[in-house]
């Protein structure tokens, strides 16, 4: 269980900090939320404490493991389906895990296809949503800005 304060990812959100923890009904049920601010973009997320580790919430990982994620950025591409429709699920699939690695190589692969051909608009978007949620977990763990975080993973790559 968090506490108010904790720092933790939300997979397909990013990391933020859980301001509170508040009872709330919903749909005629009273339960138990974490209230998560996530810096980027502002927002503000409700997570049914009951169900928030199914949901894949998790603490943010340590400095040395962010080394490891910058390294997979810089490491070899993987194969991707030639199929855009395929390879659109299949890297999605990669980021509701909420693995910061899995994620990595989701960012990795697209970037070196679009330096090749343009990506696809579900592609262009899923690049750009999974770009918020590593930077977003790489401000959290570094201490750094949103904008030393994205150049960071630009220059990784």
């Amino acid at each position: 269980m968090f506490v108010i304060g904790d720092k933790v990812v939300y997979p397909m959100h990013g990391a933020g900090v859980i301001e509170s923890i508040e009872e709330k009904e919903v749909l005629g049920e009273t339960r138990a939320y974490y209230i998560l601010h996530i810096p980027y973009g502002r927002m503000q997320v409700m997570v049914p404490v009951n169900g928030s580790e199914k949901a894949g919430l998790r603490a943010i990982i340590s400095r040395e493991e962010m080394d490891d994620v910058v390294g997979v950025l810089g490491g070899d591409s993987t194969p991707m389906d030639d199929n855009w429709n395929r390879r659109l699920r299949d890297n999605t699939e990669k980021l509701k895990t909420g693995d910061p690695r899995q994620v990595a190589e989701v960012i990795r692969n697209l970037l070196r296809s679009e330096r090749v051909k343009k990506l696809s608009a579900g592609e262009k978007k899923l690049l750009t949503n999974a770009r918020q949620i590593l930077s977003s977990e790489m401000v959290l763990v570094r201490e750094i800005s949103e904008a030393e975080a994205q150049e960071t993973i630009e220059q990784a790559v």
